[in-house]
């Protein structure tokens, strides 16, 4: 049982001002400003925003040409392909377009390419899809953003493309009819955070207003709100607007197939929150991509008839089991060399692979290891002479730049900051690690593999009260750039015996100036070998709120404790 760095966010004058300027109790203002949200006027509409405060659209270089072609193509008549990709974000991004341009009155089809047989992105080949469908306008959702040679072999058949994408560019631009980006340095969008699911939401936000439809605009957020949250794009400016008006929103669903995937989730009684998106609803619409069938996630939100679209959820239901089943046998087979080898006392970037490792689930096991091992990981599958990869990070390392420094090595590459996918050949897997390894040793501090409990501020029980709370539900929703709380408390008694849940998690009551609070240890079981009645710890903790028999509880969640 290692315990990890805890590190205190310091007090300051700008958390006093901001408490006393907007009545909220002072650990509430020391988050936001751990936050980086330090004055009145932010903290308010981080508060308080709504989607008044959406961007003008149109401040994304393009986004007008976008919108003009468009209105040609609605106008003549031409047929418009929506092409996609398989993950909940361009999913999503695809259902949502070909939704707004259909009610519009556009001739709508659209095209997602099979992650284990296509692989990501727009490839040059791919230009017969729009030839034989007969279209004159390619959209892509979630891509396209260094698919030079496709676009220009779709301007020698007179097929123009307009590129929605959030991902970095290559050294030049497709040369489309638009390309609306708001990652790129001159793009002109004051929140290059969004996610794929956002760039297509404000092409669909440009499109409405200039057809007098902006009422409709609402309708689109529950699916904004998954495909970011999906997406772990940062909880931060339009993002984080569009998951709390989503989150709402999701409390009274008509779709029926999204409403009977929520009921498959679990989440038919209750109300939805983030993590619900990220852990159950998400990976559901995902698991079609991971496993090869991708448009039954397509089908499932243009499906009306009841018994069609639960038979599609089913299906899903069963893909995310069986996804789950694959899932956990390699990350119990990587996690295994890793230890047995000791490779995470060599490395300080872990790159496995095997032929027999799916390549549609490596990725969510790659982020499980950075998790366990705390520094960047990428796995590969191996397949017909190349190695299929895909890597994720942690917060302190940037994954993408340590690749845009190997990209001789790579067929194809491309990615986030803390989540990267590559091809290369097999055989040359030797000479990029060889080309990896010191790289990695010089851009990653040691310190920074360390596992670091960044606490915003010290809580005691006494002032976990219902003006507490209220004023903490306003930080929701949690996720990337605005993560859950992480409060402290010194000398807790443990005021009853531990005891151990299911097998692996912890409970305990601590107490606490006289007051008492349940203490719950998700996956510590470990700790009850050093825990007992009367001990006195310090904790790291978490809150949650829950309701038994309609009165709501609040409970310690803890990350980490010190006896």
């Amino acid at each position: 049982m290692n315990s990890a760095v805890w590190v205190v966010h310091p007090p300051s004058a700008e958390a006093d001002r901001l408490a006393q300027a907007l009545d909220i109790p002072p650990a509430i203002a020391r988050v936001l400003v751990n936050r980086r949200i330090a004055t009145e006027e932010a903290a308010r509409e981080f508060l308080f925003g709504d989607l008044q405060k959406l961007h003008d659209p149109y401040l994304m270089r393009g986004m007008d040409r976008a919108v003009a072609r468009i209105g040609e193509a609605v106008d003549r008549g031409e047929k418009i392909l929506i092409f996609g990709d398989y993950d909940v974000d361009g999913v999503l991004s695809t259902v949502m377009l070909k939704k707004a341009l259909t009610t519009l009155g556009a001739d709508v089809d659209y095209f997602i390419p099979e992650r284990l047989t296509d692989g990501y992105g727009i490839k040059d080949e791919h230009v017969r899809i729009p030839v034989e469908r007969g279209a004159r306008l390619v959209i892509s959702v979630d891509c396209g953003i260094k698919s030079d040679g496709f676009v220009a072999r779709a301007r020698e058949q007179g097929i123009d493309v307009i590129i929605t994408d959030h991902h970095r560019p290559g050294e030049t631009l497709p040369d489309a009819v638009a390309v609306l980006d708001p990652i790129l340095p001159d793009s002109g969008y004051p929140d290059p955070g969004l996610a794929g699911v956002g760039v297509a939401f404000k092409l669909i936000q440009a499109l409405l207003a200039k057809a007098g439809r902006q009422a409709g605009l609402p309708h689109y957020m529950k699916l904004v709100s998954i495909g970011t949250v999906a997406d772990v794009a940062e909880l931060k400016g339009e993002n984080r607007l569009f998951v709390k008006q989503g989150l709402k929103g999701l409390r009274d669903v008509s779709n029926t197939g999204l409403r009977l995937l929520i009921e498959a989730s679990g989440l038919g009684r209750r109300a939805i929150s983030e993590g619900d998106l990220g852990f159950r609803i998400g990976p559901r619409i995902n698991a079609a991509g991971r496993m090869g069938m991708t448009d039954l996630a397509v089908k499932l939100f243009f499906s009306e008839d009841p018994a069609e679209a639960l038979a599609l959820v089913q299906k899903l239901d069963e893909l995310n089991s069986r996804r789950q089943k694959t899932e956990e046998k390699i990350f119990v087979e990587a996690a295994g060399r890793i230890e047995e080898r000791g490779l995470d006392r060599k490395y300080k970037c872990l790159v496995l692979g095997d032929p027999d490792w799916h390549r549609g689930v490596i990725g969510i096991v790659a982020s499980k290891l950075k998790d366990r091992f705390h520094r960047p990981v990428i796995l590969f599958h191996y397949e017909n002479g190349k190695a299929h990869g895909s890597g994720r990070s942690i917060s302190e390392v940037p994954l993408i730049d340590l690749l845009e420094k190997c990209r001789s090595h790579f067929s194809s590459y491309g990615g986030h900051r803390l989540a990267v996918g590559c091809t290369l050949p097999t055989a040359d897997m030797a000479a990029f690690k060889a080309a990896l390894n010191p790289l990695a040793d010089a851009a990653i501090p040691e310190d920074s593999l360390k596992k670091k409990l960044k606490i915003d501020a010290p809580l005691d029980f006494s002032a976990v009260d219902e003006r507490f709370m209220a004023a903490y539900a306003l930080l929701v929703p949690f996720g990337v750039g605005n993560p859950r709380p992480l409060f402290m408390a010194d000398d807790v008694e443990v005021a009853g015996d531990p005891q151990v849940l299911k097998g692996k998690h912890l409970k305990f009551l601590g107490r606490q100036n006289g007051r008492v609070l349940e203490v719950l240890g998700w996956d510590k079981a470990e700790y009850r070998h050093v825990l007992k009645r009367g001990d006195r710890v310090s904790l790291a903790f978490t809150l949650m709120t829950s309701e038994y028999l309609g009165v709501p509880k609040t409970n310690l969640s803890i990350e980490d404790l010190k006896v």
